[in-house]
């Protein structure tokens, strides 16, 4: 499977759904309507199946994404998906079939996965400690740090700006 560019936005937007506002995490899927939304959205169902398989999903990847649990702890989210092989000019393809509640989910796996292979690395979270969101480095040269150079990078950079002057200060 390669990840087209809808895939990989929309396994971002899952990643990124549970961003610090105020200081606290803030789950957007925690909302049984808000999730509705996101989820159709996304072209899903909007389904309270749909939305718990979606939140397990985003957990593990998260924690996968980060390094906190092996890439091998996502095995039973694909437990029992199975697939069937999709013939086009372009060559044989194989399609998921997973149930209709679980497919978001399988999909958000399957496109990591797929990412990992075509553009390995550039899955990760930002740089600042203090944001929980992850960025998909397209650039050439893959050395971006920040989910948004606006936000963490303008204030990591502030910060360390700051640091280095005060520390010239104190000399």
């Amino acid at each position: 499977m390669v990840a087209d560019r809808e895939q990989q936005d929309a396994l971002l937007e899952l990643l990124n759904s549970t961003p610090v506002v105020n200081g606290g995490v803030h789950d957007e899927l925690e909302d049984p309507e808000a999730a509705r939304s996101w989820q159709r959205s996304h072209g899903g169902s909007g389904t309270a199946a749909e939305r718990k398989q979606l939140m397990e999903v985003r957990e593990a990847l998260q924690q996968v994404v980060r390094g906190d649990r092996p890439a091998t702890s996502l095995s039973p989210l694909l437990k029992g998906v199975t697939s069937h092989p999709r013939i086009t000019a372009e060559g044989v393809s194989w399609e998921p079939n997973p149930p209709a509640d679980r497919r978001m989910a399988v999909e958000a796996v399957l496109t990591w996965g797929a990412l990992q292979q075509g553009m390995p690395g550039r899955l990760r979270p930002c740089a600042n400690p203090e944001c929980r969101l992850f960025l998909l480095d397209r650039s050439k040269t893959n050395k971006a740090r920040w989910c948004s150079m606006a936000l963490c990078g303008n204030r990591m950079k502030a910060r360390r700006h700051y640091q280095r002057t005060r520390k010239a200060a104190a000399d």
